[in-house]
């Protein structure tokens, strides 16, 4: 078999095939008694990232019911028949991708430009961050988005699994979403501190705290209870917060005098052995694992603990990138956020994706979006052409290869492809990306799962 970046992954072996129950069929046909027929659309351009060519005359067959494409077929010219069903959807004319993918994301965060982590997790209820997310749900599937890879719930425990489940139950509009629940770290390894440890001043906690192999067994174990459908943990961060304390938002308590150029240094939080342990016991139960990595050290163990993906990794070396092509891991290089922060360094960051690519390693478009606003996702897909990577290449990364970051058939939904079997995930422009990639900016239709939120640029949801 060829590359993962260019062939879909064999399924994995299944103990026996499971027969459709009884209650499914029932399911459907009740399904198929208030939805429409199955229709066609109908294309003249459309990208496939498996062979990176935009063909032409293609016709897919839709099963609303199932949200799937049953049906892929090659016409013999561009025209379009003269009398369309009443509901099958003329897309000649446009350039139609399958929907894209935001590979990091952060539902309850809004732009740190409009107030900082920790004072949205300190002075933000419950109830508005919900509503915070649904609003930024709907503006990232209106943009293009089908699909969201939320990797940690920011002091909202476990409700990000919750907003899942109401966006799966058709309760909110939004992108299929893949969660992480809370992040896994070291003791102290990743939380919001304030220099006033009295009870009920600190924020919300970040993560869950695990040392050594049992606890971290422990807690991969109560994540996936939890309902989380992606092991995050950070690999390396900046644990020594409190040494040198940062300002705190009130203009007459200063910071700590003199402090060093480099006050809190990202370290590494967990042993090898543990993050081994880590990945060993999500992938027994079929569960994807993301690091976060911002050292090089970081990257290679848990590249050589066997991480799906590796989310940051801003330094990368050349052996660094050796070991993550080596361990066939998956880059998200988060450049959208790594733009906003690391000013004139940040070219060396281009410089290593646009290396990572040179090397066939996957990359998967995420931008660490809710640090910066949902809806300006495509940011990080620009950044990617700006690396040097061709368009065709880009426009892989921002769709297949986000479903191979979200754990290719471990999602339990393929997409990512407009193929037989794979989710009716539809984005169609009005301009050519190849000619202009602003024109990913400017989404005139979208479906997702067989039904239209947006058409003639208009949410119709």
């Amino acid at each position: 078999m060829s590359c993962a970046c260019c062939s879909i992954p064999n399924e994995p072996p299944q103990a026996a095939p499971v027969p459709q129950s009884k209650t499914e069929n029932e399911r459907l046909t009740n399904l198929r008694k208030v939805l429409p027929p199955p229709f066609k659309i109908y294309t003249t351009t459309v990208f496939n990232p498996l062979t990176l060519d935009f063909e032409s005359d293609i016709t897919f067959t839709v099963d609303p019911a199932l949200g799937l494409i049953t049906d892929v077929e090659k016409r013999k010219s561009s025209e379009i028949p003269n009398s369309l069903n009443s509901n099958d959807i003329d897309l000649s004319g446009k350039i139609v991708l399958p929907g894209f993918v935001d590979a990091h994301t952060h539902i309850f965060l809004h732009s740190y430009d409009e107030k900082g982590n920790a004072e949205q997790k300190m002075s933000e209820s419950f109830v508005e961050r919900i509503l915070r997310a649904s609003n930024h749900c709907k503006t990232a599937l209106m943009a293009g988005y089908t699909t969201y890879r939320d990797l940690g719930s920011e002091g909202m425990q476990e409700a990000d699994a919750n907003f899942r489940d109401a966006v799966n139950r058709g309760i909110v509009i939004g992108p299929r979403l893949y969660v992480a629940t809370k992040v896994l770290a070291s003791v102290t390894g990743i939380k919001t501190h304030t220099e006033n440890t009295i009870g009920g001043t600190r924020c919300p906690v970040t993560s869950e705290e695990c040392d050594g192999e049992d606890e971290i067994r422990k807690a991969v174990r109560r994540r996936l209870g939890m309902g989380c459908d992606i092991i995050k943990f950070f690999g390396d961060y900046r644990k020594r917060t409190m040494r040198f304390p940062p300002k705190v938002p009130h203009p007459y308590i200063s910071s700590v005098m003199f402090p060093p150029a480099v006050p809190n240094p990202d370290v590494v939080l967990y042993t090898q052995k543990e993050m081994d342990v880590l990945v060993e016991e999500s992938h027994n139960a079929l569960c994807p694992v993301a690091a976060h990595c911002a050292t090089n050290r970081a990257v290679k163990m848990a590249a050589e603990a066997g991480v799906d993906t590796i989310e940051h990794a801003f330094w990368c070396d050349q052996e660094t990138l050796t070991s993550v092509k080596k361990n066939n891991c998956i880059l998200v290089p988060t450049l959208a956020i790594s733009e906003r922060l690391y000013g004139d360094n940040f070219k060396s960051m281009l410089k290593k994706t646009l290396k990572a690519w040179e090397m066939d390693i996957v990359q998967a478009c995420g931008g660490d979006t809710g640090t910066f606003n949902h809806g300006e996702n495509i940011r990080e897909a620009e950044l990617f052409y700006e690396a040097g990577i061709p368009i065709e290449h880009v426009l892989r990364s921002l769709t297949y290869h986000g479903w191979l970051a979200c754990g290719d058939h471990r999602c339990g939904r393929k997409f990512g492809v407009l193929t037989k079997d794979f989710a009716a995930d539809l984005v169609a422009l009005d301009n050519d990306p190849r000619v202009d990639i602003k024109a990913l900016r400017n989404v005139d239709f979208v479906m997702k799962d067989g039904k239209v939120y947006k058409e003639n640029g208009i949410c119709i949801a």
